[in-house]
């Protein structure tokens, strides 16, 4: 009995050393407090911010908190240090607000978290493609001439309808001088839905209903997740030409929107007491595509938990992806806790 119990505690010893196996011992944080993330207020951040809490917490055994807030107060907290990690910047959107942040190295960049972030002009697939397409032919914006009456204004028959953004959005005064560059102002009208949920509720109704449409949206989002929509060719982005048109009441020239790096950056002093996490939020990078269908689980989710629901069937589905993120015992356990 003696050496049968001896070779079972030798047995359960070698489990506590061998990642992923039960019993293993948990990891220590290189942090002896929360790790606090920038809680910032839109749907893609609060999935980013939920999947490097869960890898954080099952795989390196830290705790985690979420401070909420806007871009700019919270780019102020990780100066001061009352943020360590914000999980998706768009430094292009507020390049004054950056710099202060990482005035004096008080704030670093670790990593692109997608790099294909984008914005243009949608119509339905099934509108360009298969039996039964209405427009075969329309690939770029100066083709919608020839099918205005495909996307009839009910108001004004004669034109066809741009659904532009909100009023008052930037993006919203930029589609407005390319609809007079690219001289569609004759055949289109440029319409504004009231809110962001009347936009995506017009879009949705017109995929329910497989009916035409032409769209500004952006991604990632659910709507770009959810429907199967081909962005219309533009001029090739180019910074001279953007900035004469931004620059211009009346631009007789405009180009595709920018694709936008979006980074994962942290507070320094934090990181430099935590170099394996500063390894692993590093390497944390994903698509716009990705992000886009999480976003789609999170909507079907609902709820206060829903970024959470989104981030454990990511990192079931995906482990091709975020396996790179991390070392082998790291990922080890982080896939026991999803099972």
């Amino acid at each position: 009995m003696r050496l049968k119990t001896s070779v079972i505690a030798g047995i359960v010893g070698l489990a506590g050393l061998v990642p992923g196996v039960a019993g293993a011992a948990a990891p220590t944080c290189e942090i002896d407090r929360p790790v606090m993330f920038a809680g910032l207020d839109w749907d893609s951040n609060s999935f980013h911010v939920a999947v490097a809490r869960f890898i954080l917490e099952h795989g390196y055994g830290c705790t985690s908190e979420v401070l909420p807030g806007t871009t700019i107060p919270l780019l102020n907290g990780m100066a001061r240090g009352d943020i360590d990690v914000t999980m998706e910047l768009w430094k292009d959107n507020l390049p004054e607000a950056w710099e202060a942040a990482r005035k004096g190295g008080k704030s670093v960049e670790l990593g692109i978290n997608f790099d294909d972030a984008v914005q243009g002009w949608f119509v339905p697939r099934y509108v360009v493609e298969g039996p039964n397409a209405a427009a075969p032919g329309l690939k770029s914006v100066f083709d919608l001439p020839k099918y205005k009456d495909i996307f009839r204004d009910p108001e004004e028959p004669s034109k066809g309808r741009f659904y532009n953004g909100v009023a008052g959005w930037a993006a919203e005064t930029v589609n407005s001088k390319k609809l007079k560059a690219y001289g569609l102002e004759d055949d289109f009208t440029n319409f504004h839905p009231g809110t962001s949920t009347a936009l995506a509720s017009a879009i949705a109704s017109a995929y329910k209903r497989q009916r035409p449409i032409l769209y500004y949206y952006w991604g990632p989002t659910w709507v770009m997740g959810l429907y199967d929509g081909v962005m219309l060719d533009e001029p090739a982005y180019d910074e001279a030409t953007w900035n004469a048109m931004a620059a211009s009441k009346t631009p007789d020239k405009a180009v595709a929107f920018p694709k936008m790096e979006v980074w994962v950056v942290a507070n320094a002093a934090f990181i430099a007491k935590a170099p394996k996490l500063k390894a692993f939020l590093s390497k944390y990078h994903t698509t716009s595509a990705v992000v886009s269908k999480a976003l789609v689980t999170m909507r079907e989710a609902g709820g206060m938990d829903a970024p959470q629901v989104a981030a454990k069937a990511f990192l079931k589905a995906r482990p091709e992806i975020w396996h790179a993120w991390v070392p082998e015992d790291v990922a080890a356990r982080v896939d026991a806790a999803l099972k």
